[in-house]
């Protein structure tokens, strides 16, 4: 809507906000698996949220006007390096989120290439299944990617695929990325061997720990065999941690930890020519409010070491019965196994053979209350359901369980999700680069994705999952941000 032509009272105008949420997933009482990081402890919650509005309004652009912010950042920097590995020469920045972390972390490669005299275009090498965040990155930043298969069985990134994409691309490549752990299957590539390789041919190695490095450490002090990750592994030059997932914190907080100071230095910008004040950015964002980093700085304060030993071990238990519980049904299976809090559910043998489509099993569960999160199949590997296990999971686990077991049983024979003939027999002849906005938002609306009420997905969504999936990749991508640009349609006009 428009803004009204005479305001509101501001308790009125919180109510109408409030109002808009009807339609949200819950973000507490672990039924939505995916986006939202509960840690079940009310307390803590609010005081983060009340620390988000206390320092809204601080600049954290400049800590010699606001010093606070100096203060909170270095000790969050701080954490994350006695956590993860980090020796004397270690450091870090504050961001946004993980979005930023990767961004960043990909400019430190960058300029590190650059200062060894590298010329051209830079590449990027990473697994298939690293974060889309560092394609952004290299469309944003002008690198290459050259990614890597996994091994089907495992879902890692093998050593040795990475050692010879390195040897072909020479020179050229700027950084390497491993996942700590990746978000698709919840498993760590083999950190260690892939930055010891990276190392020897001068190259630096990022370790992206956003989901897992608040989760890990604590898994392996409780008896787990975790492989290495962290700052402490030779080569690994930078690493990036959520503190809005396991650390629990309101959205958004990372932090981006460095080997050294010098490496860090890439991603600064400094700006002096001009008759302004001298900007200097130890991130993308120059102004930013300090609200989030002091909302993670007291959730930090407030859990303790012991609190995110038990917030993990809690989390870990919940994935464990999950995992023990999809063991056990037929048509189904856990790609991995996972070693954090993460799972990926995909049918155990064909369709011919029995196995359940995981998007019709997420159509089912959501009918049931909970959220769980189609992925499809790509390349070699089978379409999944997405699982964030949180440690609010150990208190609805046995019902998600039940649940899980009530919808396996009703895909059980039933036929997978395939995409409409008519609508891949439409879409067969296009390009994507020539699709305008009109046209992408009349494929939408025969899809049904546009209606009266806008853009949106169906209660039963397996058929648009299975569409998307067999869509090439160009045309899918433009769909996609068709999709979102409708559902960002702005309103206009009068007050309602």
């Amino acid at each position: 809507m428009s803004i009204p032509r005479q305001g509101r009272s501001p308790a009125v105008a919180l109510d109408e906000l409030n109002a808009l949420r009807a339609d949200d997933a819950p973000v507490h009482g672990g039924r939505v698996l995916a986006y939202v990081y509960d840690a079940g402890l009310a307390d803590v919650t609010d005081a983060g949220l009340r620390a988000l509005a206390d320092f809204g309004e601080v600049n954290a652009l400049d800590p010699t006007v606001f010093p606070s912010v100096g203060r909170i950042e270095n000790d969050l920097v701080g954490w994350g390096l006695d956590l993860l590995g980090g020796a004397e020469a270690s450091c870090g920045v504050v961001t946004s989120g993980g979005t930023e972390s990767c961004l960043l972390a990909v400019l430190a490669g960058r300029e590190d290439w650059r200062r060894r005299g590298g010329q051209g275009q830079p590449v990027l090498v990473m697994p298939v299944t690293a974060h889309p965040a560092f394609a952004k990155a290299a469309h944003l930043l002008g690198l290459r990617l050259r990614f890597v298969p996994v091994d089907g069985g495992s879902m890692r990134v093998r050593a040795a695929d990475v050692a010879t994409a390195l040897d072909e691309e020479g020179t050229a490549v700027a950084l390497v990325v491993v996942s700590s752990p990746s978000y698709a299957h919840g498993v760590v590539d083999p950190v260690a061997e892939v930055a010891a390789i990276a190392a020897a041919r001068g190259v630096p190695c990022h370790s992206d720990a956003c989901i897992g490095g608040l989760v890990l450490p604590y898994l392996r002090r409780s008896g787990r065999d975790i492989p290495d990750f962290d700052l402490s592994v030779p080569g690994v030059r930078s690493l990036s941690v959520d503190l809005h997932k396991y650390g629990f914190a309101p959205k958004g907080t990372s932090l981006l930890l460095f080997s050294d100071a010098e490496y860090r230095s890439g991603t600064y910008f400094t700006y002096s020519s001009w008759p302004g004040y001298p900007v200097v950015n130890t991130t993308l964002q120059s102004t930013k409010s300090a609200g989030p980093m002091a909302a993670a700085w007291v959730v930090s304060r407030a859990l303790g070491d012991e609190g995110y030993a038990a917030a993990a071990d809690r989390a870990i238990r919940a994935t464990d019965l999950v995992v023990d519980a999809v063991g056990s049904l037929p048509g189904l299976r856990v790609l991995g196994p996972p070693d954090s809090t993460l799972v990926a559910i995909a049918a155990e043998g064909a369709e011919a053979d029995g196995g359940v489509d995981p998007f019709v099993l997420a159509d089912r569960m959501r009918a049931r209350g909970w959220f769980i999160q189609p992925q499809p199949a790509f390349a070699d590997l089978p379409r999944t359901v997405h699982l964030t296990m949180q440690p609010t999971s150990i208190d609805t686990v046995d019902e998600f369980v039940v649940d899980l077991q009530r919808s396996a049983a009703e895909c059980a024979g039933a036929p997978w999700a395939a995409a409409d003939p008519a609508l891949l027999a439409a879409a067969s002849d296009l390009e994507a680069a020539t699709l305008d906005e009109a046209t992408v938002a009349g494929l939408l609306a025969f899809a049904g994705l546009v209606g009266d009420g806008g853009a949106g997905l169906p209660d039963e969504a397996a058929g648009i999952q299975a569409l998307l999936e067999s869509l090439p990749d160009p045309l899918r991508d433009r769909l996609l941000a068709g999709f979102f640009s409708l559902v960002f349609s702005a309103r206009r006009g009068p007050d309602a």
